[in-house]
């Protein structure tokens, strides 16, 4: 993590523009608040990626948060070809400030530089290719920067430094480490995954109260089996509708719950996203 972060701070040198990529659905968890001190002085750029399977009206209050602080942001969906269409003006937007100072000096026409940095399966790697399409072309080393660095045409007026831009979150709050885990940003195998199905199940009862249902549909709950865990009914109620019964027809709630998950992060249950900006200290 500490290479990681020292090698960003080298590459952040030679860029006019960071394009930071968060996961719409959980936009304060997929975000290290180091990237606002490793960018400073530098053009920003906020992408909410995965955001065809977040809230629309939550990601609008995200949008809101981040032009409050005075940065650019999209939602897109990276694997969208036509969510890029509005990248390149946005970017033109998020680096005003660094064409008028090329216009007042006479340089004409050189191309943005730009880094993608986010936390690891935030889609950086989709985003860039869906974004360069058949023109990403390494460009070779430029003159005047670094040697051994290379850098990726995206469009006509956007150069990106080829890098992994990673940046890992902070677990300091257990809200975070559980929000990377309901998305599948943490490895699956060091978890409970029943526990963490209860968890979800928690969350969507008090934000998304009909949605289970809506999916699910099941006839009842049975909530007087688990009078001190009504998460626990709910999940014996999908697994009877789904079928997820073991050898004599016992509940097998870790088949249940690895489905509510599995159902969950490629957006079936509906558009959901676990955070809002004004319950975050973002």
């Amino acid at each position: 993590m500490t290479k990681a972060k020292r090698q960003m701070e080298e590459d952040i040198k030679l860029i006019d523009l960071v394009i930071e990529l968060l996961d719409a659905r959980i936009p304060y968890a997929s975000r290290n608040p180091d990237i606002d001190k490793l960018a400073a002085n530098k053009a920003r750029l906020v992408l909410l990626n995965k955001a065809d399977m977040a809230d629309p009206e939550k990601s609008k209050e995200w949008m809101q948060f981040f032009e409050q602080k005075g940065i650019p942001v999209c939602v897109l969906d990276s694997r969208n070809k036509k969510d890029m269409k509005q990248i390149t003006q946005v970017v033109q937007q998020a680096c005003a400030a660094k064409f008028e100072r090329d216009r007042k000096r006479g340089i004409k026409n050189r191309p943005v530089r730009a880094m993608v940095a986010g936390i690891p399966n935030v889609g950086k790697s989709t985003f860039i290719n869906t974004y360069a399409g058949k023109a990403a072309a390494k460009t070779g080393n430029k003159p005047g920067v670094t040697k051994g660095k290379q850098w990726i045409r995206l469009s006509s007026t956007v150069e990106l430094l080829d890098t992994p831009g990673i940046l890992w979150p902070k677990f300091e709050d257990q809200r975070v480490g559980l929000h990377l885990a309901l998305t599948g940003a943490i490895r699956d195998e060091i978890l409970n995954t029943e526990e963490l199905a209860m968890e979800l199940i928690h969350l969507l009862e008090k934000d998304y109260p009909e949605m289970l249902k809506g999916f699910y549909q099941w006839d009842e709950v049975p909530y007087e089996k688990y009078p001190e865990k009504p998460e626990a009914a709910i999940l014996e109620a999908i697994a009877l509708v789904r079928g997820c019964l073991a050898k004599g027809g016992e509940i097998d709630f870790l088949k249940a719950a690895n489905l509510l998950l599995e159902n969950f992060r490629n957006g079936k249950i509906g558009r959901i996203t676990l955070e809002r900006p004004d319950s975050e200290e973002a």
